[in-house]
Formats: structure tokens, C-alpha cells, sequence
């Protein structure tokens, strides 16, 4: 089964409760990525991951409410989560998409799902070499290589953001970046603070159609160029770059505890 699970949680540092956080007068992010995804023809199955933690139960109410399956599983090692996911519903090919990204192009993740299943990867990116926008992130991996990873996956980042054991050892999966026709990855729609949810209020509110593809955004931006400095010069990937210090922590650890 090909299934695409969305990892989202309440517990956000930089913007509290961002997946609930209305984009329209009525619809939250969460809506969004669900219903963009809705759009894929490729996808048989989409679950949302979230926590074990009260606060997540919102969560859990919104998803059921639309129809959608939930699963709830490890607060901090997303890696399990993913694995016990994968388990639950039988998927063999994981689609791994964020409830950060409410803009996800459904036509990217086909292009990419067609991509993985004609060849014999185990890791599929548009993200590890960046040449996509930020908000148009997907990644696919196989039950197989997921669980080689959760049983062998140690650094706090490995744990905590599903993937980098796959890019981390090169020579144990067989691994390939899709890259865009044109290097678009000074643009991004991802939902990290309150400045990008800004843009994409404004950017679901001038694009009419659904669902939103990332050419539509990149036609409005070319047309109203004053759209993309709203969120310009935010800093990206900080999640990740706050886990690579805990990697060190980590790694000075167990040098120590070896010591004595």
C-alpha cells in the first residue's frame, strides 16, 4: 500500500498550535495539507501521526471529523511513531509529509511516488539538495528501509526528524534527490512562525482554485513580488539545526560514559 503519513502535533516552540491556526475564515492549516493531499491520484491511504499528549487530542477530534485515520505514538522520537504507523496500516511505501507544509503540491508528490516505483529506491527526496521551494518537501521510503532505521537510527536528530539515518549512511540505501526544472528554493510557504502564516492566508486568498499548485504560487509571486518579502529573511530549518547540537551533546555522552 502506498500511504502518506502526516506528522503534526500542537507543540510547536516557535508558533504554538500553528496546525490548527485558521488560514480562511474557517479552515486551519491541518485542513489545508489534508485536502491538497486529497488531491494526489497516486495516494491509497493518508493517516495523520500525532502525540500521545492531551493537547493532541484536538488533533485527533479534527481528523476523525473529516474522515481521515489518526495515530497517535511517541512524542519526541517521530522515527517510532512513523514505524509503529506504518506497522498499524500495512503501508509498504511511506510518503512522508509535515502538517507545517499546508501547501503541498499534490502533483509533486505523484511525480514523486511515480519516480520511487519505477526505480528501486529506498529513499526518495526533493529536499536533501535543495532546488524546491520550502513548504513543497516530500520524502518516500520503504517499510523495509524505515525499519532498518528505527532499529538502528541513535543521534537525537536521526530520532526526532525521521530521515537523516537514510542521507547519514549513504552506503546502506540505495538513495536519489528529485531536482526541479528551475532552482526555486529561495522561495518558501512552510509554516514556521507567525510571518509565513501571513503569506499563506494571502496566498490562499488570491489563488482561487483547489487545489493550489506550487506553479500557481510561483505565477502570483511573479505578479505581486512584494508577497515574498513577507517572510524573506526568516531563518529556516531551525528544528533541525537545534537537533544537530543535541547530536553533539549526545555524541560528548557516550565518549564520557565510555571513558569511565
Amino acid at each position: 500500500m502506498i500511504g502518506c503519513i502526516i506528522q503534526a502535533r500542537m507543540g510547536s516552540t516557535r508558533l504554538p498550535g500553528k496546525v490548527m491556526k485558521k488560514i480562511d475564515e474557517e479552515n486551519p492549516v491541518l485542513y489545508y495539507v489534508l485536502k491538497q493531499l486529497q488531491s494526489s491520484t497516486l495516494l491509497e491511504k493518508i493517516v495523520v501521526a500525532t502525540t500521545i499528549l492531551d493537547e493532541d487530542d484536538v488533533i485527533e477530534n479534527y481528523v476523525k471529523n473529516m474522515g481521515i485515520d489518526i495515530f497517535r505514538g511517541n512524542t519526541n522520537d517521530v522515527l517510532d511513531r512513523y514505524f509503529e504507523c506504518a506497522k498499524k496500516f500495512s503501508i509498504d511505501i511511506i510518503i512522508r509529509i509535515t502538517a507545517d507544509n499546508p501547501l503541498i503540491d499534490p502533483t509533486i508528490v505523484d511525480d514523486m511516488i511515480k519516480k520511487f516505483t519505477t526505480n528501486s529506491y529506498d529513499y526518495l527526496t526533493n529536499s536533501y539538495v535543495r532546488t524546491f521551494p520550502y513548504g513543497t518537501e516530500v520524502e518516500i521510503f520503504s517499510c523495509k528501509a524505515l525499519e532498518k532505521a528505527w532499529k538502528n537510527a541513535k543521534k537525537p536528530s536521526e530520532r526526532e526528524h525521521v530521515t537523516p539515518y537514510f542521507y547519514n549512511n549513504p552506503d546502506q540505501f540505495k538513495f536519489f534527490n528529485v531536482e526541479n526544472s528551475t532552482d526555486t528554493s529561495n522561495f518558501g510557504w512552510t509554516i514556521d512562525r507567525q510571518n509565513d502564516l501571513i503569506l499563506v492566508e494571502l496566498i490562499a486568498s488570491k489563488i482561487k482554485k483547489r487545489p493550489i499548485f506550487m506553479t500557481d504560487i510561483l505565477e502570483l509571486f511573479s505578479k505581486e513580488p512584494k508577497l515574498f518579502k513577507i517572510n524573506k529573511n526568516q531563518p529556516k530549518n531551525e528544528g533541525y539545526q537545534k537537533s544537530l547540537k543535541e547530536d553533539e551533546e549526545y555524541l560528548k555522552s557516550r565518549k564520557n560514559s565510555k571513558k569511565s
